[in-house]
């Protein structure tokens, strides 16, 4: 069957550890995709603003799936966002500041959202990810449509996290991690699959011809949602045990790699 939609996630399967990737090869490639009638699309835990930046000769000829499924642009036109109800999103603000140890940004529409108090070694970090970034004195007076929670903690902490708000935040926000110490509250069904199956309903194509690549557990849906479904060589084991396909790492063009066979009709195309 014909591929008609090629989508990648970005850390840790697109780009390399330097956070990088091969733009001349890339866009050499997504010019042959184009002429194919092959959709490409970025879907990322990252904020939308910063994932364009990546794509600054094509950002408006791709599609991205951002915050984890919760914003979806087609060609640089918003399709969709989720929204916490304001009872919602205060309800999770005063779970979260129960414990003052506990880093965070809240993602909205306009921007994302850190204390003032946060350490700059910290903002620092949540900026590489968060483009549109703004200190607040008060959680609790955010206006803005929020949709997702982005937390940062030792790898070894995450687990009993995890498990702790599956059942204090049951029904508002579900926890998935994304790698690199960070942990994702998204809304229920609102996973990178819910993302782009909107778009492959819009498109009129079925996840039959569409092709995923990721590393991660943010990246478990789409995965399943697909016929050629891709985990990077260095993916954790569960993604290994979902996906369909294996390509190579992150830093050995795991991702450009499985385009190429897509252009080039080889296995398992």
């Amino acid at each position: 069957m014909t591929v008609k939609v090629i989508v990648t996630d970005m850390d840790g399967t697109f780009l390399n550890d330097a956070k990088t990737y091969d733009r001349s090869r890339f866009l050499a490639q997504f010019e042959q995709l184009q002429q194919r009638g092959i959709e490409f699309v970025v879907a990322s835990g990252n904020q939308y603003y910063q994932l364009i930046t990546f794509f600054p000769e094509i950002r408006d000829r791709i599609s991205y799936v951002a915050e984890n499924g919760a914003l979806v642009y087609e060609h640089g036109q918003e399709l969709f966002h989720g929204e916490l109800t304001r009872h919602e999103s205060q309800t999770v603000f005063t779970e979260l500041l129960k414990d003052p140890q506990l880093k965070f940004v809240a993602c909205g529409l306009e921007s994302a959202y850190i204390s003032d108090s946060a350490p700059d070694d910290l903002v620092a970090l949540m900026s590489k990810h968060y483009y549109r970034l703004k200190r607040v004195a008060n959680y609790h007076d955010i206006d803005d449509k929020i949709f997702k929670f982005s937390l940062n903690l030792p790898d070894s902490e995450i687990p009993e996290l995890v498990d702790k708000l599956h059942v204090s935040l049951d029904g508002i926000m579900k926890p998935v991690t994304s790698g690199f110490g960070f942990v994702d509250l998204i809304i229920p069904g609102l996973h990178k699959a819910n993302g782009i199956s909107r778009l492959l309903k819009r498109w009129q194509v079925s996840p039959q011809e569409c092709v995923a690549i990721g590393d991660s557990d943010n990246d478990a849906e789409m995965l399943k949602l697909v016929k050629y479904s891709f985990a990077m060589d260095n993916a954790a084991s569960r993604i290994k045990e979902i996906a369909h396909y294996r390509t190579d790492d992150n830093n050995h063009h795991g991702a450009l790699n499985v385009i190429q066979a897509v252009l080039d009709g080889t296995t398992p195309f």
